[in-house]
Protein backbone atom coordinates (compact mmCIF):
# COMPACT_ATOMS: atom_id res chain seq x y z
CA UNK A 1 0.00 0.00 0.00
CA UNK A 2 1.46 3.32 -0.79
CA UNK A 3 1.87 5.92 1.79
CA UNK A 4 0.18 9.59 0.40
CA UNK A 5 1.58 12.87 0.29
CA UNK A 6 2.11 12.99 4.12
CA UNK A 7 -0.12 16.04 6.35
CA UNK A 8 0.82 16.36 10.37
CA UNK A 9 -1.66 17.22 12.48
CA UNK A 10 0.17 20.36 13.09
CA UNK A 11 -0.81 21.36 9.83
CA UNK A 12 -4.12 20.76 10.39
CA UNK A 13 -3.73 22.90 13.44
CA UNK A 14 -3.03 26.00 11.39
CA UNK A 15 -5.61 25.88 8.97
CA UNK A 16 -9.14 24.45 10.75
CA UNK A 17 -11.37 26.27 13.48
CA UNK A 18 -9.39 25.55 16.38
CA UNK A 19 -10.38 26.39 20.01
CA UNK A 20 -6.76 26.02 22.62
CA UNK A 21 -7.17 25.15 26.00
CA UNK A 22 -10.96 26.47 26.48
CA UNK A 23 -11.89 26.95 30.23
CA UNK A 24 -14.62 24.48 31.77
CA UNK A 25 -17.52 27.47 31.15
CA UNK A 26 -16.03 27.57 27.44
CA UNK A 27 -16.17 23.77 26.96
CA UNK A 28 -20.03 23.09 28.53
CA UNK A 29 -20.93 26.02 26.45
CA UNK A 30 -19.77 24.74 22.84
CA UNK A 31 -20.92 20.93 23.86
CA UNK A 32 -24.44 22.25 24.61
CA UNK A 33 -24.64 24.91 21.60
CA UNK A 34 -23.77 22.48 19.55
CA UNK A 35 -26.04 19.91 20.43
CA UNK A 36 -23.35 17.61 21.68
CA UNK A 37 -25.21 17.16 25.59
CA UNK A 38 -27.73 18.48 28.13
CA UNK A 39 -27.04 20.41 31.88
CA UNK A 40 -28.38 18.36 35.27
CA UNK A 41 -29.87 19.80 37.82
CA UNK A 42 -26.82 19.70 39.46
CA UNK A 43 -24.30 21.28 36.60
CA UNK A 44 -22.99 18.20 35.49
CA UNK A 45 -23.14 17.92 31.29
CA UNK A 46 -24.85 14.74 30.57
CA UNK A 47 -23.88 12.90 27.30
CA UNK A 48 -24.79 9.63 25.20
CA UNK A 49 -21.86 7.69 23.42
CA UNK A 50 -23.55 6.03 20.67
CA UNK A 51 -23.06 2.57 19.73
CA UNK A 52 -19.80 2.03 21.82
CA UNK A 53 -20.61 2.39 25.80
CA UNK A 54 -17.72 0.98 26.64
CA UNK A 55 -13.84 -0.14 25.44
CA UNK A 56 -13.50 -1.85 22.16
CA UNK A 57 -10.17 -3.78 22.96
CA UNK A 58 -10.24 -6.31 20.29
CA UNK A 59 -9.77 -2.98 17.96
CA UNK A 60 -7.00 -1.35 19.90
CA UNK A 61 -3.42 -2.12 17.93
CA UNK A 62 0.48 -0.64 18.38
CA UNK A 63 2.13 0.42 15.16
CA UNK A 64 4.75 -2.52 14.66
CA UNK A 65 7.94 -0.19 14.51
CA UNK A 66 11.97 -0.92 15.38
CA UNK A 67 11.86 1.55 18.69
CA UNK A 68 9.11 -1.30 20.09
CA UNK A 69 9.48 -3.91 18.15
CA UNK A 70 11.42 -6.89 20.44
CA UNK A 71 9.26 -4.91 24.14
CA UNK A 72 6.04 -5.63 23.57
CA UNK A 73 4.24 -8.59 24.33
CA UNK A 74 2.47 -9.21 20.83
CA UNK A 75 -0.90 -10.99 20.94
CA UNK A 76 -4.66 -11.25 21.28
CA UNK A 77 -4.10 -7.87 23.90
CA UNK A 78 -1.45 -5.92 22.09
CA UNK A 79 -2.42 -6.61 18.71
CA UNK A 80 0.55 -5.26 16.06
CA UNK A 81 -0.62 -2.57 13.27
CA UNK A 82 1.22 -2.28 10.10
CA UNK A 83 3.03 1.13 9.78
CA UNK A 84 2.24 1.56 6.63
CA UNK A 85 -1.53 1.21 7.26
CA UNK A 86 -0.98 3.55 9.54
CA UNK A 87 -0.05 6.77 7.94
CA UNK A 88 -2.68 5.67 5.12
CA UNK A 89 -5.15 5.71 7.61
CA UNK A 90 -3.57 8.78 9.47
CA UNK A 91 -3.69 10.84 6.48
CA UNK A 92 -7.53 10.01 5.96
CA UNK A 93 -8.39 10.97 10.06
CA UNK A 94 -6.19 14.52 9.32
CA UNK A 95 -8.52 14.94 5.77
CA UNK A 96 -11.54 14.00 7.52
CA UNK A 97 -11.05 16.79 10.24
CA UNK A 98 -9.29 19.69 8.29
CA UNK A 99 -12.89 21.43 7.73
CA UNK A 100 -14.08 20.95 11.33
CA UNK A 101 -14.06 22.66 14.18
CA UNK A 102 -11.24 21.75 16.41
CA UNK A 103 -10.60 21.32 20.26
CA UNK A 104 -7.48 21.42 21.63
CA UNK A 105 -6.08 20.67 24.87
CA UNK A 106 -2.26 20.74 26.62
CA UNK A 107 -1.79 18.94 29.90
CA UNK A 108 -0.26 16.17 31.26
CA UNK A 109 -0.19 12.28 32.73
CA UNK A 110 2.17 11.79 35.95
CA UNK A 111 1.80 13.57 38.79
CA UNK A 112 5.85 12.97 39.91
CA UNK A 113 7.59 15.46 37.96
CA UNK A 114 10.74 13.62 36.97
CA UNK A 115 8.15 10.92 35.17
CA UNK A 116 5.47 13.32 33.79
CA UNK A 117 4.37 13.04 30.28
CA UNK A 118 3.21 15.71 28.25
CA UNK A 119 0.19 15.02 26.42
CA UNK A 120 -1.71 17.28 23.37
CA UNK A 121 -5.00 16.39 23.23
CA UNK A 122 -7.16 17.41 20.12
CA UNK A 123 -10.72 16.28 19.55
CA UNK A 124 -13.58 16.50 17.48
CA UNK A 125 -16.08 17.27 19.83
CA UNK A 126 -16.38 19.57 22.31
CA UNK A 127 -17.35 17.04 25.34
CA UNK A 128 -14.44 15.04 25.03
CA UNK A 129 -12.08 18.15 24.97
CA UNK A 130 -13.72 18.91 28.57
CA UNK A 131 -13.22 14.95 29.46
CA UNK A 132 -9.69 15.40 28.66
CA UNK A 133 -9.25 18.82 31.06
CA UNK A 134 -11.01 16.96 34.29
CA UNK A 135 -9.11 13.44 33.62
CA UNK A 136 -5.37 14.56 32.60
CA UNK A 137 -3.37 16.75 35.18
CA UNK A 138 -4.25 20.39 33.95
CA UNK A 139 -1.15 22.35 32.88
CA UNK A 140 1.51 23.81 34.79
CA UNK A 141 4.10 26.35 33.59
CA UNK A 142 7.14 24.33 34.81
CA UNK A 143 6.09 20.82 34.04
CA UNK A 144 5.04 21.71 30.17
CA UNK A 145 8.28 23.32 29.87
CA UNK A 146 9.58 19.78 30.39
CA UNK A 147 12.09 19.03 27.02
CA UNK A 148 10.29 15.37 27.14
CA UNK A 149 8.01 15.03 23.91
CA UNK A 150 4.80 15.14 24.27
CA UNK A 151 2.07 12.38 23.24
CA UNK A 152 -0.80 13.67 21.14
CA UNK A 153 -4.08 11.86 21.06
CA UNK A 154 -6.22 12.84 17.68
CA UNK A 155 -9.78 11.57 18.54
CA UNK A 156 -12.35 11.58 15.86
CA UNK A 157 -15.40 9.50 16.63
CA UNK A 158 -16.86 10.55 13.70
CA UNK A 159 -14.68 8.76 11.11
CA UNK A 160 -15.56 5.15 10.52
CA UNK A 161 -13.01 3.51 9.70
CA UNK A 162 -12.93 1.00 6.63
CA UNK A 163 -11.64 -2.38 7.19
CA UNK A 164 -10.62 -3.58 3.61
CA UNK A 165 -8.72 -0.40 3.08
CA UNK A 166 -7.38 0.77 6.44
CA UNK A 167 -6.39 -2.81 8.01
CA UNK A 168 -8.69 -2.43 10.92
CA UNK A 169 -10.82 -5.44 12.53
CA UNK A 170 -14.08 -2.79 12.33
CA UNK A 171 -15.20 0.76 11.86
CA UNK A 172 -13.38 1.61 15.51
CA UNK A 173 -9.66 1.74 16.11
CA UNK A 174 -7.43 2.97 18.67
CA UNK A 175 -3.99 2.92 17.46
CA UNK A 176 -0.83 3.61 19.32
CA UNK A 177 2.12 4.99 17.25
CA UNK A 178 5.15 5.35 19.91
CA UNK A 179 8.19 6.56 17.54
CA UNK A 180 6.02 9.26 16.60
CA UNK A 181 4.25 10.04 20.04
CA UNK A 182 0.80 9.47 18.45
CA UNK A 183 -2.48 8.16 19.61
CA UNK A 184 -5.23 7.60 16.85
CA UNK A 185 -8.64 7.14 17.70
CA UNK A 186 -12.30 7.12 15.76
CA UNK A 187 -15.28 5.22 15.11
CA UNK A 188 -15.95 5.85 18.82
CA UNK A 189 -17.89 8.63 21.09
CA UNK A 190 -16.35 6.24 24.32
CA UNK A 191 -14.37 9.13 25.91
CA UNK A 192 -12.36 6.52 28.47
CA UNK A 193 -10.59 5.44 24.97
CA UNK A 194 -8.73 8.29 25.82
CA UNK A 195 -7.75 7.81 29.37
CA UNK A 196 -6.56 4.09 29.12
CA UNK A 197 -4.60 4.79 25.84
CA UNK A 198 -2.22 6.79 27.66
CA UNK A 199 -2.08 4.15 30.83
CA UNK A 200 -0.75 2.24 28.02
CA UNK A 201 1.26 4.22 26.98
CA UNK A 202 2.70 4.77 30.63
CA UNK A 203 2.75 1.18 31.30
CA UNK A 204 5.61 1.04 28.54
CA UNK A 205 7.85 3.77 29.13
CA UNK A 206 8.01 3.80 32.66
CA UNK A 207 8.51 0.37 34.13
CA UNK A 208 11.90 0.72 32.02
CA UNK A 209 13.32 3.47 34.72
CA UNK A 210 12.68 1.23 37.56
CA UNK A 211 8.33 2.79 38.16
CA UNK A 212 6.31 0.27 38.67
CA UNK A 213 3.03 1.35 36.62
CA UNK A 214 -0.05 -0.09 38.52
CA UNK A 215 -4.52 -0.05 37.84
CA UNK A 216 -4.97 0.80 41.98
CA UNK A 217 -6.25 3.14 43.62
CA UNK A 218 -4.53 4.98 46.73
CA UNK A 219 -5.08 6.80 49.79
CA UNK A 220 -3.11 8.04 53.09
CA UNK A 221 -3.73 9.39 56.25
CA UNK A 222 -2.02 12.56 57.83
CA UNK A 223 0.88 10.66 58.98
CA UNK A 224 1.88 9.88 55.37
CA UNK A 225 0.93 5.38 55.75
CA UNK A 226 0.05 5.05 52.14
CA UNK A 227 -2.18 2.41 50.89
CA UNK A 228 -2.76 0.77 47.49
CA UNK A 229 -6.11 -1.11 46.20
CA UNK A 230 -6.30 -3.41 43.60
CA UNK A 231 -9.21 -5.38 42.12
CA UNK A 232 -11.28 -5.94 39.15
CA UNK A 233 -15.21 -4.62 38.96
CA UNK A 234 -17.34 -5.81 41.29
CA UNK A 235 -14.39 -6.21 44.01
CA UNK A 236 -15.29 -2.59 45.89
CA UNK A 237 -12.33 -1.07 44.94
CA UNK A 238 -13.35 2.55 44.60
CA UNK A 239 -16.10 2.14 47.88
CA UNK A 240 -12.97 0.77 49.84
CA UNK A 241 -10.23 3.33 49.17
CA UNK A 242 -12.89 6.40 49.25
CA UNK A 243 -12.25 6.14 52.86
CA UNK A 244 -13.59 10.02 54.63
CA UNK A 245 -11.22 9.15 56.90
CA UNK A 246 -8.16 9.13 54.55
CA UNK A 247 -6.97 11.39 51.73
CA UNK A 248 -7.27 9.99 48.27
CA UNK A 249 -4.44 9.87 46.07
CA UNK A 250 -6.19 8.77 43.06
CA UNK A 251 -8.68 6.21 42.45
CA UNK A 252 -7.20 4.12 39.07
CA UNK A 253 -3.92 4.38 37.72
CA UNK A 254 -0.45 4.93 39.62
CA UNK A 255 3.24 4.78 39.48
CA UNK A 256 5.55 3.75 42.49
CA UNK A 257 8.96 5.25 41.57
CA UNK A 258 12.33 5.84 44.10
CA UNK A 259 10.64 8.55 45.73
CA UNK A 260 6.96 6.82 46.22
CA UNK A 261 3.45 6.69 44.41
CA UNK A 262 2.29 8.96 42.20
CA UNK A 263 -1.13 9.31 40.87
CA UNK A 264 -1.04 9.52 36.65
CA UNK A 265 -4.13 11.67 36.35
CA UNK A 266 -5.58 14.74 37.27
CA UNK A 267 -9.45 13.32 37.93
CA UNK A 268 -11.52 10.54 38.51
CA UNK A 269 -13.65 8.02 36.15
CA UNK A 270 -16.14 6.83 38.58
CA UNK A 271 -18.89 4.03 37.75
CA UNK A 272 -22.26 5.65 38.97
CA UNK A 273 -24.55 3.31 38.29
CA UNK A 274 -26.99 2.90 41.50
CA UNK A 275 -25.34 5.75 42.53
CA UNK A 276 -26.84 7.22 45.85
CA UNK A 277 -25.81 9.71 48.35
CA UNK A 278 -25.72 7.22 51.44
CA UNK A 279 -23.48 4.52 49.87
CA UNK A 280 -20.93 6.55 48.20
CA UNK A 281 -21.38 10.64 49.08
CA UNK A 282 -18.00 11.83 47.99
CA UNK A 283 -18.62 10.40 44.69
CA UNK A 284 -22.09 11.53 44.77
CA UNK A 285 -21.22 15.03 45.70
CA UNK A 286 -18.43 15.28 42.92
CA UNK A 287 -21.28 15.22 40.03
CA UNK A 288 -21.75 19.26 39.73
CA UNK A 289 -20.41 21.86 37.14
CA UNK A 290 -17.82 20.49 34.91
CA UNK A 291 -18.48 17.00 35.40
CA UNK A 292 -19.18 14.84 32.61
CA UNK A 293 -22.09 12.79 32.82
CA UNK A 294 -21.73 9.43 30.77
CA UNK A 295 -24.72 7.23 29.57
CA UNK A 296 -26.72 8.57 32.72
CA UNK A 297 -30.23 9.17 31.82
CA UNK A 298 -31.81 12.17 32.97
CA UNK A 299 -35.92 13.37 33.86
CA UNK A 300 -36.55 15.66 30.74
CA UNK A 301 -38.43 18.26 32.72
CA UNK A 302 -36.13 18.25 36.08
CA UNK A 303 -32.78 17.49 34.75
CA UNK A 304 -32.00 15.32 37.41
CA UNK A 305 -29.91 11.83 36.67
CA UNK A 306 -31.40 9.06 37.18
CA UNK A 307 -28.81 6.75 38.51
CA UNK A 308 -30.74 3.52 38.57
CA UNK A 309 -31.52 3.65 34.89
CA UNK A 310 -29.56 0.66 33.31
CA UNK A 311 -31.87 1.27 29.76
CA UNK A 312 -28.24 2.38 27.86
CA UNK A 313 -25.55 0.79 29.75
CA UNK A 314 -24.83 -0.89 32.99
CA UNK A 315 -21.10 1.45 32.33
CA UNK A 316 -22.55 4.97 33.31
CA UNK A 317 -19.82 6.97 34.67
CA UNK A 318 -18.96 10.15 35.97
CA UNK A 319 -15.70 12.26 34.98
CA UNK A 320 -14.52 15.14 37.54
CA UNK A 321 -11.13 16.80 38.46
CA UNK A 322 -9.65 14.77 42.05
CA UNK A 323 -9.93 18.41 43.42
CA UNK A 324 -14.06 17.55 43.61
CA UNK A 325 -12.96 14.68 45.73
CA UNK A 326 -13.75 16.39 49.77
CA UNK A 327 -10.67 14.57 50.96
CA UNK A 328 -7.90 14.95 47.93
CA UNK A 329 -4.62 15.22 48.09
CA UNK A 330 -3.11 17.58 46.10
CA UNK A 331 -0.54 17.18 44.99
CA UNK A 332 -1.50 13.72 44.34
CA UNK A 333 2.28 12.30 45.64
CA UNK A 334 2.87 10.42 48.62
CA UNK A 335 5.43 8.15 49.85
CA UNK A 336 6.00 4.47 49.90
CA UNK A 337 3.16 1.88 50.37
CA UNK A 338 2.92 0.66 53.99
CA UNK A 339 0.29 -1.86 53.02
CA UNK A 340 -0.94 -3.15 49.64
CA UNK A 341 -4.84 -5.05 49.45
CA UNK A 342 -5.54 -7.52 46.54
CA UNK A 343 -9.47 -7.39 46.59
CA UNK A 344 -10.79 -10.50 44.63
CA UNK A 345 -14.67 -11.06 45.15
CA UNK A 346 -15.10 -14.72 45.29
CA UNK A 347 -17.97 -16.46 43.86
CA UNK A 348 -16.53 -19.82 45.31
CA UNK A 349 -17.02 -18.89 48.50
CA UNK A 350 -13.67 -20.72 50.04
CA UNK A 351 -11.51 -17.80 50.24
CA UNK A 352 -10.66 -16.41 53.14
CA UNK A 353 -11.93 -12.48 54.01
CA UNK A 354 -8.41 -11.66 54.84
CA UNK A 355 -5.55 -13.39 54.59
CA UNK A 356 -1.07 -11.77 54.82
CA UNK A 357 0.53 -12.86 52.14
CA UNK A 358 4.52 -13.43 51.66
CA UNK A 359 6.23 -11.41 48.72
CA UNK A 360 6.26 -14.49 46.82
CA UNK A 361 2.90 -14.94 47.16
CA UNK A 362 2.16 -11.30 46.45
CA UNK A 363 3.33 -11.92 43.34
CA UNK A 364 1.90 -14.97 42.59
CA UNK A 365 -1.85 -13.26 43.03
CA UNK A 366 -0.60 -10.11 41.59
CA UNK A 367 0.09 -12.36 38.32
CA UNK A 368 -3.15 -13.94 38.47
CA UNK A 369 -5.45 -11.03 39.29
CA UNK A 370 -8.45 -13.24 40.21
CA UNK A 371 -11.90 -12.56 40.74
CA UNK A 372 -14.97 -14.34 39.74
CA UNK A 373 -18.02 -13.56 37.43
CA UNK A 374 -21.61 -14.33 38.42
CA UNK A 375 -24.61 -16.40 37.15
CA UNK A 376 -26.41 -14.21 34.81
CA UNK A 377 -23.77 -11.40 34.15
CA UNK A 378 -22.97 -12.94 30.75
CA UNK A 379 -25.28 -14.60 28.51
CA UNK A 380 -23.89 -18.32 29.12
CA UNK A 381 -22.85 -18.25 31.99
CA UNK A 382 -24.81 -20.17 34.21
CA UNK A 383 -22.61 -20.73 37.41
CA UNK A 384 -19.62 -18.85 38.66
CA UNK A 385 -17.07 -18.17 36.39
CA UNK A 386 -13.31 -17.94 37.71
CA UNK A 387 -11.73 -14.66 35.73
CA UNK A 388 -7.88 -13.60 35.73
CA UNK A 389 -6.59 -10.10 34.36
CA UNK A 390 -2.68 -10.33 35.10
CA UNK A 391 -1.50 -7.81 37.14
CA UNK A 392 -5.02 -6.99 37.67
CA UNK A 393 -4.73 -4.61 34.23
CA UNK A 394 -4.01 -7.43 31.60
CA UNK A 395 -5.77 -4.84 28.82
CA UNK A 396 -3.56 -1.94 29.48
CA UNK A 397 -0.25 -3.93 29.86
CA UNK A 398 1.98 -4.34 26.86
CA UNK A 399 5.40 -5.26 28.18
CA UNK A 400 5.18 -9.33 29.60
CA UNK A 401 3.87 -9.40 32.67
CA UNK A 402 7.20 -10.57 34.35
CA UNK A 403 8.73 -6.83 34.24
CA UNK A 404 5.73 -5.37 36.54
CA UNK A 405 5.36 -8.82 38.97
CA UNK A 406 9.37 -8.53 38.85
CA UNK A 407 9.29 -4.83 39.50
CA UNK A 408 6.81 -5.39 42.27
CA UNK A 409 8.21 -7.68 44.43
CA UNK A 410 11.95 -5.65 44.59
CA UNK A 411 9.92 -3.04 46.06
CA UNK A 412 8.27 -4.83 48.75
CA UNK A 413 11.63 -5.99 49.65
CA UNK A 414 13.27 -2.50 49.59
CA UNK A 415 10.38 -0.79 51.19
CA UNK A 416 8.83 -3.47 53.26
CA UNK A 417 5.39 -3.41 52.02
CA UNK A 418 2.60 -5.62 53.82
CA UNK A 419 0.94 -7.12 51.28
CA UNK A 420 -3.03 -8.68 52.30
CA UNK A 421 -5.70 -10.69 49.80
CA UNK A 422 -9.28 -9.62 51.11
CA UNK A 423 -12.40 -11.37 49.93
CA UNK A 424 -15.26 -9.26 49.16
CA UNK A 425 -17.04 -12.06 47.72
CA UNK A 426 -18.92 -15.07 49.59
CA UNK A 427 -18.86 -16.45 52.98
CA UNK A 428 -20.74 -20.07 54.16
CA UNK A 429 -21.27 -21.38 51.04
CA UNK A 430 -20.76 -19.86 46.66
CA UNK A 431 -23.08 -17.45 45.27
CA UNK A 432 -26.85 -18.23 45.74
CA UNK A 433 -25.77 -20.39 49.44
CA UNK A 434 -24.04 -18.39 51.21
CA UNK A 435 -23.86 -14.97 51.80
CA UNK A 436 -21.89 -11.53 50.61
CA UNK A 437 -19.21 -10.40 52.92
CA UNK A 438 -20.85 -8.07 55.30
CA UNK A 439 -19.13 -4.50 54.32
CA UNK A 440 -18.48 -3.36 57.76
CA UNK A 441 -16.58 -6.38 58.58
CA UNK A 442 -14.43 -5.84 55.37
CA UNK A 443 -13.94 -2.27 56.36
CA UNK A 444 -12.84 -3.25 59.81
CA UNK A 445 -10.78 -5.73 58.69
CA UNK A 446 -8.59 -3.85 55.92
CA UNK A 447 -8.55 -0.59 58.75
CA UNK A 448 -6.34 -2.95 61.22
CA UNK A 449 -4.38 -3.82 58.52
CA UNK A 450 -3.24 -0.76 57.60
CA UNK A 451 -3.12 0.73 60.77
CA UNK A 452 -0.82 -2.40 61.52
CA UNK A 453 -3.56 -3.96 64.29
CA UNK A 454 -2.86 -7.55 62.57
CA UNK A 455 0.13 -7.66 63.88
CA UNK A 456 -0.26 -8.29 66.85
CA UNK A 457 -1.98 -11.29 66.30
CA UNK A 458 -0.75 -14.99 65.09
CA UNK A 459 -1.10 -16.38 61.42
CA UNK A 460 -2.50 -19.73 60.59
CA UNK A 461 -1.44 -21.31 56.97
CA UNK A 462 -4.68 -21.82 55.33
CA UNK A 463 -4.40 -25.88 53.85
CA UNK A 464 -5.23 -25.98 50.80
CA UNK A 465 -3.96 -22.27 49.79
CA UNK A 466 -1.13 -21.59 51.47
CA UNK A 467 -2.57 -17.95 52.83
CA UNK A 468 -1.81 -16.81 55.71
CA UNK A 469 -4.91 -16.06 58.23
CA UNK A 470 -4.93 -14.09 61.24
CA UNK A 471 -6.31 -15.85 64.52
CA UNK A 472 -8.14 -12.83 65.56
CA UNK A 473 -9.35 -9.82 64.02
CA UNK A 474 -11.15 -6.97 66.33
CA UNK A 475 -14.76 -6.60 65.73
CA UNK A 476 -14.92 -9.32 63.21
CA UNK A 477 -15.98 -13.32 64.14
CA UNK A 478 -13.35 -15.67 64.56
CA UNK A 479 -15.51 -18.11 62.74
CA UNK A 480 -16.04 -16.12 59.85
CA UNK A 481 -11.62 -15.43 59.46
CA UNK A 482 -11.76 -19.52 58.22
CA UNK A 483 -13.73 -19.99 55.64
CA UNK A 484 -14.37 -23.68 55.73
CA UNK A 485 -15.94 -23.25 59.19
CA UNK A 486 -18.51 -20.87 57.46
CA UNK A 487 -19.96 -23.66 55.53
CA UNK A 488 -21.94 -26.33 57.10
CA UNK A 489 -21.44 -28.95 54.31
CA UNK A 490 -17.19 -29.16 55.07
CA UNK A 491 -16.69 -32.04 52.50
CA UNK A 492 -18.82 -29.59 49.97
CA UNK A 493 -16.20 -26.36 50.47
CA UNK A 494 -13.31 -28.95 50.30
CA UNK A 495 -14.32 -29.95 46.68
CA UNK A 496 -15.15 -26.05 45.98
CA UNK A 497 -11.73 -24.89 47.82
CA UNK A 498 -9.75 -27.45 45.75
CA UNK A 499 -11.18 -26.76 41.87
CA UNK A 500 -10.49 -22.90 42.85
CA UNK A 501 -6.82 -24.17 43.72
CA UNK A 502 -6.52 -26.54 39.98
CA UNK A 503 -8.85 -22.73 38.15
CA UNK A 504 -5.31 -20.86 40.10
CA UNK A 505 -2.55 -23.79 39.05
CA UNK A 506 -4.04 -23.47 34.99
CA UNK A 507 -4.04 -20.11 34.94
CA UNK A 508 -0.56 -19.52 35.98
CA UNK A 509 1.09 -22.66 33.87
CA UNK A 510 -0.32 -20.58 30.82
CA UNK A 511 0.68 -17.34 31.92
CA UNK A 512 4.74 -19.43 32.62
CA UNK A 513 3.88 -20.35 28.68
CA UNK A 514 3.14 -17.41 27.21
CA UNK A 515 6.52 -15.51 29.02
CA UNK A 516 8.77 -18.06 30.70
CA UNK A 517 10.49 -15.47 32.72
CA UNK A 518 7.92 -15.68 35.31
CA UNK A 519 9.56 -19.06 36.46
CA UNK A 520 12.52 -17.03 36.77
CA UNK A 521 10.85 -14.99 39.66
CA UNK A 522 10.00 -17.75 42.07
Amino acid sequence: MGIKSLKSIQDILTSAQVYRNLTVPELVEAAIKRGEGKLTNTGALQVTTGRYTGRSPKDKYIVYEPTIADKIAWGNVNQPFDQDKFFNLYQDVLDYLSDKELFLFNGYAGAEDLYSLPITVVNEYAWHNLFAHQLFIRPVEDIMNTDTKPFTIVSAPGFHAIPAIHGTKSETFIIIHFEKRLVLIGGTEYAGEMKKSIFTVMNTLLPPKNVLTMHCSANTDMKGNVALFFGLSGTGKTTLSADPKRLLIGDDEHGWSEAGIFNMEGGCYAKCIDLSEQKEPQIYRSVRFGTVLENVMIEENTREPDYYDHSLTENTRAAYPIEYMENALIPSVAGHPNVIIFLTADAFGVLPPIAKLTKTQAMYHFLSGYTSKLAGTERGITKPEATFSTCYGAPFLPLRASVYAKLLGEKIDKYETDVFLVNTGWSGGPYGVGKRMDLNYTRAMITDAITGELDKFNYTPDPIFGLLIPDCCPRVPNDLLIPRNTWTNKEAYDQQALELANRFNKNFEELEKKDPAIKELF
